[in-house]
């Protein structure tokens, strides 16, 4: 039997932008980050949600356990994140109002496996001559799940840090796209 027999069928979109629609994530992963220079941002791992493939054809079931990663960068003159962006993204994940948020690591843990749905468009991005195709949701473009309930099949080893995965994989709570299987690391 052979090692690997190629099967490209499910390559079209490996390393591009996800195309213009509606999408259900969920948060996976929330951290800060710094650049080389110093600048400063949160910086959220979503992936399409595999459950809702059916309930999605065009966008959740074509590119489902891709990622999107999304920063939200501190602003220069106060080296302070905008409040307003982070309430649009605590409102999306359904976090209830009035819920104090006391850190930095509580706000990552309160965001992670939570469930959010954005609108996707495909901008143009230009940096050092060269123009790619990129997706950045704004804040405003995320908003809450239309599926609360999260049945995402998560790789083994890969569930959110606050979350643990039952044997069968799923869970039981409520930039540049890629595939699961081709994180390099």
């Amino acid at each position: 039997m052979p090692f690997l027999t190629t099967d490209y069928s499910n390559t079209s979109n490996s390393y591009g932008p996800l195309p213009e629609g509606d999408y259900e994530f969920v948060i996976e992963d929330v951290q800060e980050q710094a650049t080389k220079g110093g600048s400063e941002s949160l910086h959220f791992d979503l992936i399409v949600r595999n459950d809702l493939d059916q309930a999605l054809p065009e966008t959740n079931g074509k590119y489902h356990n891709q990622h999107l990663w999304v920063d939200e960068w501190k602003r220069r003159e106060t080296q302070q994140y905008d409040n307003n962006n982070l309430m649009y993204f605590l409102k999306a994940a359904g976090i209830p109002e009035g819920t104090p948020i006391n850190t930095m690591e509580d706000f990552f843990a309160i965001m992670q496996g939570k469930p959010v749905r954005m609108h996707i468009k495909v901008t143009d991005n230009t940096y050092n001559g060269t123009t790619t195709k990129v997706n950045r949701p704004a804040p405003w473009d995320w908003q809450p799940s239309k599926f609360p309930q999260v049945a995402h099949q998560w790789k083994k080893g890969m569930a959110p840090a606050n979350q643990s995965t039952p044997s069968n994989g799923a869970m039981p709570f409520a930039g540049q796209p890629q595939p699961v299987e081709n994180v390099p690391f």
